[in-house]
């Protein structure tokens, strides 16, 4: 098995802000896209024909992979669903068997390979790499249950907080005979077997899992392998977080020279960890380091920096002045964080904090962060944050409580954002606000303020 289909097409309506300039698949994740990591684990199994089908902004998908001779990136992503999709791009599969993977997935390669060596092993035109739900809602999902290592029942959304015993898809292997079925999707779940709850409202999308619903209806088996490691699926913006998070973990403590010796560090720098060095870049004077950091070429820590855990710093970026960086932290290239300003969680590329700020959660790309910007994460009842995904209330299980700040934004001095405010692409938080709301794409807002003039003297002193 060489060939391997990504299916990088999904608008993204849920993770807003940040599908709104880019397709979802490259949102970046400790500074590389997702979709680079999937590419990565293909390509160290030996997968030399990946086809990426992409949708909106899909020339961003093209422009990062164009001088890769394995991968070719179509912008055709059927708009009727993946499963069209897939059978619209078969000619640009060479094998008689391939894999499928979702672009926005964080999926380990030790998984990916027991996939394969399941579905090489086996009988079964379709196997399937399942996920255990945890903490996600199983009506937010495409579930199914398993039983024997087979796919027992696919079940559309159904209702229920959280269930254990549900399962979610993470990938397939697919023979080509298994293309008619894909072809001949019905184009949404109509709870012909069993799939759809009554009651319930499902969308006219043809689902790849509406295929393999349908392949089962007509008494076929469906192989099954329960993942063993870590499998995100990055659907809305705390699950950037959660990725980025285990991402940093991962990539820090796969560290194996300790470069405190090296030329390139300060004897002033406390290091109580292991520090990957790029080409160019250094740690200064005071600076103090308590976990492992990979920091990219031309960049620079120094001048009393406080990073308190394992961070990833990328390129041409500075960090100093006293600024505190929390622990699982990314700061992206052509980033300045600086003069006693605190970060946790994840900045992209050409961010500025600079004095007496404290940001906890995402800003997005080329976003300037205005003077004593902060935004409160603990609320006075101690609870978690509601958040709206295309008008839907939902309480996140993590990050609820953090901030996320699209593209292209800017916040005045003093600006103060209320715990799991959003603020969308190309707008402007300014000076003094109180955001206790989400601010749309595309918006400024600003204080209106009343002003009260009196007479005044020394004669009020008794002159």
């Amino acid at each position: 098995m060489k060939s391997a289909v990504i299916l990088a097409g999904g608008p993204g309506t849920r993770i807003w802000p940040y599908a709104q300039i880019r397709p979802k698949v490259m949102i970046p994740i400790a500074n590389k896209p997702i979709i680079g990591y999937i590419t990565d684990t293909l390509k160290e199994l030996g997968f030399d024909n990946i086809v990426i089908i992409g949708g909106n902004y899909s020339e961003q998908i093209k422009n990062y992979f164009f001088t890769d001779e394995k991968i070719t990136v179509l912008d055709t992503a059927n708009p009727k669903g993946a499963a069209f999709s897939i059978a619209d791009a078969k000619s640009y599969i060479k094998d008689d068997t391939f894999l499928t993977l979702y672009g926005d997935t964080v999926i380990s390669k030790t998984d990916v390979k027991r996939l394969i060596e399941k579905h090489e092993s086996g009988k079964e035109s379709v196997t399937a790499l399942v996920s255990m739900l945890k903490h996600e809602r199983c009506n937010e999902h495409i579930c199914c249950s398993v039983e024997n290592d087979y796919i027992e029942h696919i079940a559309a959304h159904p209702r229920g907080e959280y269930d254990s015993e549900y399962y979610v898809f993470a990938a397939y292997a697919f023979d080509k005979s298994f293309m008619p079925y894909l072809s001949n999707n019905p184009g949404m779940f109509t709870g012909e077997s069993g799939n759809l709850q009554v009651g319930m409202m499902p969308a006219t999308e043809g689902f790849v899992e509406a295929s393999v619903a349908d392949y089962m209806k007509r008494g076929n088996r469906v192989a099954a392998t329960i993942t063993e490691e870590t499998f995100i699926d990055i659907d809305k913006p705390w699950h950037i977080l959660l990725a980025n998070h285990i991402m940093v973990e991962k990539l820090c403590n796969q560290i194996e020279d300790n470069s405190e010796k090296n030329d390139s560090v300060d004897p002033t720098a406390s290091i109580k960890g292991k520090v990957r060095l790029g080409r160019g870049s250094k740690i200064g004077r005071n600076v103090i380091i308590n976990g492992n950091v990979i920091l990219g070429d031309d960049s620079v820590i120094e001048n009393g920096a406080i990073l308190s855990g394992n961070v990833i710093i990328g390129k041409n970026s500075y960090v100093g002045n006293y600024c505190l960086v929390e622990g699982n932290t990314t700061i992206g290239d052509r980033c300045v964080v600086s003069h006693c300003a605190e970060l946790s969680g994840m900045i992209m590329d050409g961010v500025y904090l600079y004095h007496y700020m404290e940001i906890s959660g995402i800003v997005g790309t080329n976003t300037d962060i205005g003077a004593a910007t902060v935004c409160g994460t603990l609320r006075f009842d101690d609870g978690d944050t509601t958040h709206r995904v295309k008008g839907r209330k939902e309480v996140p299980k993590y990050f609820s409580n953090d901030v996320y700040i699209g593209d292209y934004c800017r916040t005045g001095v003093n600006a103060i954002l209320m715990p799991g405010k959003k603020v969308g692409v190309y707008s402007i938080v300014g000076p003094g606000v109180l955001l206790t709301e989400d601010v749309p794409d595309r918006t400024i807002v600003t204080v209106s303020q009343t002003l009260i003039k009196k007479e005044w003297g020394p004669e009020k002193y008794g002159w």
